[in-house]
């Protein structure tokens, strides 16, 4: 076990904590404390997805392990997050049903992809769709303002690198039915 597989196990972990604390009502806390400590728990996990792919890279340590929990544990944190925010009503259930069946969507068509051996790296579309997610639960789980703003980014964003992943895929099928 390398500390890349320990930090998605650490963000398995995490994402039912946050859930948690998106829905319990708290009677003797304020709920802006407990904002604050979701935005922590979820800015933890967020970092543990970038730093675990990095230090798979950079020290050479990516597993076949690794390469199926880090993308299951960054499922398990978003859907925590976005389940958590639905159903505190902070978020367009609409928006959050449309960016679920996408991450679904795309996630089952990339063992597809891996099935047939073609590369299914995160393009830039998908890291900067990453981020805007990431950025719009913040604001959502703090309750500040423009998040729904973000979220709709987050979505576009979304959408789009769903379609590149779909057209990339295509362009590759194509090139190996000429052959």
């Amino acid at each position: 076990m390398n500390l890349p597989n320990i930090l998605a196990i650490v963000r398995i972990l995490l994402a039912p904590l946050l859930f948690f604390l998106l829905i319990t009502k708290f009677e003797n806390i304020h709920q802006t404390w407990i904002n604050y400590f979701a935005c922590v728990i979820f800015s933890i996990a967020a970092l543990t997805d970038f730093f675990d792919g990095y230090i798979a890279r950079m020290w050479n340590q990516t597993t076949k392990f690794g390469s199926i929990i880090d993308p299951l544990a960054d499922k398990m944190l978003m859907l925590a997050a976005f389940l958590g925010l639905l159903l505190t009503q902070r978020a367009d259930p609409w928006m959050i049903y449309i960016i679920l069946v996408r991450e679904f969507f795309i996630t089952g068509f990339r063992v597809i992809m891996i099935s047939e051996q073609f590369d299914v790296s995160a393009s830039f579309a998908g890291k900067v769709k990453t981020a805007f997610q990431i950025i719009a639960i913040m604001f959502l789980i703090m309750q500040w303002p423009f998040a729904n703003i973000l979220l709709f980014i987050a979505l576009l964003l979304t959408l789009y690198s769903g379609f590149e992943y779909i057209l990339a895929y295509y362009k590759h099928s194509q090139k190996k039915e000429k052959i």
